[in-house]
């Protein structure tokens, strides 16, 4: 691990004045690059320790905001943001492009090197980057697996890794089906892990608000799914090559 900083960037994105939280490792050199986006709910706390995780472990990481420096703890606020948004591959796509363009301008960040990794809301914003051509060398989705529109998937010339938590309600089996045909489909280069006896969002701490039906905290799986993560990442991106 290397000694981390840490700073918040503000940039423009959706109509918004966006807040991310930017993590660097030690040392002046460039370094590979994870933009980390986070679940419905927004940017917060969560996100910011695996961005500085990240940055430990030698990468420039940015969390990436969704809401204008909100969190939205209220399900019913989130879902009423989150749901046109998740339905509007354009905005996903501003979102994530603005998000990535700071990330690249950065002094630190290999720009040939970088990846994408968001879970829920965050990772099908990464998947959508992918099927914009976005040059990323990986993309990680977690319980984020939603399809794209016809032809676009093609566009995507990294390899993907998915994971998806068994008996996750809101990414049922037949969601899962459609977007691994989708990504085989299009000769993507792409993996899938199904936690058994896992819900929606496992890998993301309780938290003290309520929650949409449907999500509950896997102690074990969430460890399980952060190594799959850095596995993908020192596969596509490895700090040193």
């Amino acid at each position: 691990m290397t000694t981390v900083t840490a700073r918040t960037v503000e940039y423009a994105a959706d109509g918004l004045t966006m807040i991310g939280h930017l993590a660097l490792p030690a040392g002046a050199g460039r370094r590979p690059a994870v933009l980390v986006g986070p679940e419905g709910m927004g940017l917060g706390d969560v996100e910011r320790r695996r961005a500085e995780a990240l940055a430990g472990l030698g990468y420039v990481a940015l969390a990436f905001d969704l809401h204008g420096g909100r969190y939205l703890g209220d399900p019913e606020e989130m879902l009423a943001r989150c749901l046109p948004l998740l339905a509007d591959p354009e905005r996903m796509r501003g979102i994530g492009h603005a998000a990535l363009d700071v990330l690249r301008a950065e002094p630190r960040t290999d720009p040939d090197r970088i990846a994408a990794v968001g879970y829920g809301t965050g990772g099908v914003i990464a998947l959508e980057l992918g099927r914009d051509g976005a040059g990323l060398r990986a993309i990680g989705t977690v319980n984020g697996l939603a399809t794209g529109r016809p032809g676009e998937t093609a566009r995507i010339r990294c390899p993907v890794w998915a994971g998806v938590g068994s008996e996750d309600p809101i990414v049922p089996p037949a969601q899962r089906d459609a977007f691994t045909a989708e990504m085989q489909a299009a000769g993507v280069d792409w993996r899938l892990t199904v936690y058994g006896g896992a819900l929606h969002a496992f890998h993301h701490p309780p938290v003290d608000h309520a929650t949409v039906p449907g999500v509950g905290h896997h102690p074990g799986h969430a460890r399980r799914a952060w190594r799959d993560v850095l596995d993908l990442l020192s596969e596509c991106v490895p700090v040193a090559e």
